[in-house]
C-alpha cells in the first residue's frame, strides 16, 4: 500500500475560524477523498497490520476503516477532536453536528444584568 496522496485539509490561517469554515472545509476535504487510498506502511505498522490481519480473518479495507473508525470515536470520547477544533475553528464537534455554536442558541433568561439581585 502506498499513500501518495496528501490532503491539504485547509490553506487559510487558523486564528479565527468559524462554523462554516469548518464545514465549507471539512465539505471540501471530503469531495478530494477518492473511494481508495494507498497507504505507505512503515516497519512497525506493517507488523501490526499483519498481526490484527491474522486475528481478524485477513480483509485489509475493512481492518482500515475500522482503525479509522476507532480513531475517529477515540478523539471525540476523549475530547481531544473538541480540542483542536476549538483551537483552529473556536468550535466543537456537537456545534459542527446542530450547526450552530453555544454562543448563537444562548438561554435568554441567562441576562448579564448586575441589576438583576440589587434590591
Amino acid at each position: 500500500m502506498t499513500f501518495e496522496r496528501k490532503t491539504e485539509v485547509c490553506s487559510r490561517p487558523r486564528s479565527g475560524m468559524s462554523l462554516d469554515e469548518l464545514t465549507d472545509d471539512v465539505t471540501a476535504t471530503y469531495a478530494g477523498l477518492d473511494e481508495e487510498t494507498t497507504v505507505t506502511l512503515d516497519r512497525q505498522t506493517r507488523n501490526e497490520l499483519a498481526m490484527l490481519l491474522a486475528a481478524f480473518d485477513g480483509d485489509t479495507d475493512e481492518l482500515l476503516r475500522r482503525g479509522v473508525h476507532a480513531l475517529f470515536r477515540s478523539t471525540v470520547d476523549t475530547g481531544d477532536l473538541d480540542f483542536h477544533l476549538r483551537r483552529g475553528y473556536d468550535v466543537t464537534y456537537d456545534e459542527y453536528l446542530s450547526g450552530v455554536t453555544y454562543d448563537e442558541v444562548k438561554d435568554p433568561y441567562d441576562r448579564d444584568d448586575d441589576r438583576r439581585y440589587q434590591m
